[in-house]
């Protein structure tokens, strides 16, 4: 099937790469693809790697597919719209037409190919119209990598699960460190074997494309967040509990699973301080309000806002999760009432009948803060909506415009909060820098180490982690349990934002596909990622965040492991049920 191909292009049949070639210095690339009625057979793609694409039509994809009645025909992945030949075929041949050495490349078909059609010339002309730099991008072999490459993933994530109860003074003081050096591992053993040249390519590609619009959201919620105080005469009764706790995840979604626990989750510890059971009222709201609550919007879950990044729809994850979503969290929620009631019933006398004799009273401030998570909302809302077809490029790596836009308009909103909300409001918050700069340092490092691990998932079945292959699909259509489990343990036992990435790539990385056609694979790796980050401690940032407030005000918070076994006895269970209904 293949006749002729040039350095730094691949062919690949069904995701799997079946010919790989790469060299510093190129100077075109013709190629020759049999054409023919083989319905029913694997379909041949020509992908370019790396930023190589036509400046003409801003190919990203050449890809033989079979349309209607049965016609092969040319497709182009030009904006993340399919084009079909009939769109194009006549303003690249007419190009072809005026560059003589490509239609000599074009002419070649006759000696290489049995069969001549327009499709033909249109694939050859398009590929001979590749521009040529003068030097490639490099690029980094996924198949080459072993499992030795995961283990800065691996000791990166476990620092960061164990070190904060090993050794919680010197985690304190010297995490940034920590997370440095695992990240310097990482690029300078990639440096040894790729070259410095590929290594600083990914470094800049994880960090610009990746970690820059994820860490911006972040902060911005933050802030935002930070400056939205709810106060008042608060009861630590069952109802009063409960009611919390589905405020506390309704908002999740709409300010982030970190601005949600920021707002519900002094308010509840005030509220239950008073009483000798309280504990199980937190790991509750680790449950519901840090985990379960963000599914449903790229504002409420890192994971979910990684899949916004990497093409996901908005509204995608609230049209396709809210059913699964709120059945977990209806679940949780009566299990909730029933431990809290129980519990209740154990407490002093003196306990219920002061909670009798006080009247609940809640109060908002800093309303103008509750705008301004509106503000952000818009801004994501305009990123994806406005496409104008125009990227900056920065130490060879494109960034598109709206995206630029878009982060520079969600700081804007964060200053702007910091400017306009009273300085008590913060402090009554115990708003402080900290907990951010925290999670900046360490989720910089955690996604330069996850970039040989996405490397070789990327691979497919030729990568190290081909055996898993086995486990998410059987050879045709993907196990939708499977992802959603291995989304869920994988999220709880490392972290979830790199867990989802990991899978969005296993599963083909294309947003367009996964939104469509495997739609319930997506919808298990989206729903697996967000809701499991709650089996452990380590599944999601505010986890610990909570975990560090409840302690300081003096709540006996379950041990890591103590912590384990509730997740284990309350969500298992339910994960189970949901699971097995809508992915099973």
């Amino acid at each position: 099937m293949i006749c002729d191909i040039e350095l730094g292009y691949f062919i690949k049949v069904d995701d799997a790469p079946l010919l790989t070639k790469r060299a510093p210095y190129r100077t075109s690339v013709p190629a020759a693809v049999e054409l023919g009625d083989r319905s029913g057979q694997a379909l041949p793609s020509l992908v370019a790697l790396g930023q190589r694409q036509p400046a003409l039509l801003g190919f990203k994809e050449l890809s033989l597919k079979f349309g209607a009645e049965g016609k092969l025909g040319l497709f182009a992945c030009l904006s993340g719209a399919l084009v079909t030949v009939d769109d194009l075929c006549g303003e690249v041949l007419a190009s072809a037409q005026r560059n003589e050495s490509a239609m000599q490349t074009t002419r070649r078909d006759d000696m290489i190919c049995p069969r001549r059609s327009a499709t033909g010339i249109a694939l050859a002309a398009c590929v001979a119209f590749i521009p040529t730099p003068v030097r490639a991008a490099p690029v980094l072999d996924g198949a080459a990598l072993s499992w030795p490459w995961f283990l800065p993933f691996i000791g990166i994530l476990l620092s960061i699960a164990a070190a904060p109860l090993v050794c919680p003074r010197f985690w304190s003081q010297h995490y940034g460190k920590v997370a440095a050096g695992w990240s310097a591992l990482t690029l300078g053993a990639l440096a040894f074997t790729f070259g410095p040249a590929a290594a600083l390519d990914a470094f800049l590609r994880a960090m610009l494309i990746d970690y820059m619009s994820f860490i911006v959201l972040l902060f911005s919620l933050y802030v935002v967040a930070g400056g939205i105080v709810v106060t008042g005469n608060f009861n630590g009764t069952p109802a009063g509990n409960t009611g919390m706790l589905v405020l506390g995840t309704l908002l999740a979604s709409f300010v982030g699973t970190t601005g949600a626990a920021m707002i519900i989750v002094r308010p509840l510890i005030r509220a239950n301080q008073g009483r000798r059971y309280n504990a199980h009222v937190l790991v509750f709201a680790i449950f519901l309000i840090a985990n379960v609550g963000g599914a449903l919007t790229p504002l409420g879950n890192p994971p979910v806002f990684v899949g916004f990044l990497r093409g996901v729809d908005f509204f995608w994850p609230a049209q396709h999760l809210v059913a699964p979503a709120s059945l977990l969290a209806g679940l949780i929620v009566g299990i909730f009432i029933g431990v809290d009631a129980w519990c209740y019933r154990r407490e002093h006398p003196h306990v219920i009948s002061h909670h009798r004799t006080h009247t609940t009273v809640i109060r908002i401030h800093g309303w103008t803060n509750v705008y301004l998570v509106g503000c952000i909302v818009a801004a994501i809302l305009l990123s994806a909506a406005w496409k104008p077809n125009v990227a900056i490029r920065l130490g060879g790596v494109d960034l598109e415009l709206q995206n630029l836009v878009r982060d520079a308009l969600i700081v804007m909103i964060a200053l702007v909060s910091l400017e306009l909300t009273p300085a008590e409001h913060r402090e009554a918050n115990g708003f402080t820098w900290e907990p951010i700069r925290e999670v900046g340092k360490l989720f910089a490092g955690i996604f330069v180490c996850i970039i040989p691990v996405l490397a070789m998932l990327n691979a497919g079945a030729h990568g190290a982690f081909g055996w898993m292959l086995a486990l998410t699909s059987d050879g045709g259509s993907p196990h939708n349990l499977a992802y959603f489990w291995l989304s869920g343990i994988l999220s709880g036992a490392l972290d979830n934002a790199p867990t989802y990435l990991m899978l969005f790539e296993f599963a083909g990385g294309n947003a367009r596909d996964l939104m469509g056609p495997l739609a319930g694979t997506l919808a298990a790796i989206s729903l697996g990622a967000s809701a499991m980050g709650a089996l452990t401690y380590v599944g999601n940032a505010p986890n610990l965040m909570i975990y560090a407030l409840s302690v300081e005000r003096g709540i006996a918070m379950p041990s890591f492991f103590a912590f384990m076994a509730w997740s284990g006895a309350v969500l298992v269970p339910i994960f189970a049920l949901v699971g097995w209904m809508y992915f099973g």
